[in-house]
């Protein structure tokens, strides 16, 4: 039986999706409040991961994995 993806994983695979993914988004999968998702991105950035943040054409900001 496959092991279960943590959360963290969960995270960085909805963030390696071209078009990143909301708060709003990772908050709905994993079901963490919005200052515990930005304390996440937080840590990924200071274990190497480039993280950018931009914003949609609705205004909504997005994040997502450089590359």
């Amino acid at each position: 039986m496959p092991a279960k993806p943590t959360k963290i994983e969960t995270i960085l695979k909805l963030l390696r999706r071209p078009s990143g993914a909301s708060i709003a988004q990772l908050q709905k999968t994993v079901g963490w409040q919005p200052h515990s998702l930005r304390a996440a991105l937080t840590g990924l950035r200071k274990k190497g991961h480039a993280i950018e943040r931009g914003r949609g054409a609705k205004g909504v900001t997005h994040y997502c994995i450089a590359g």
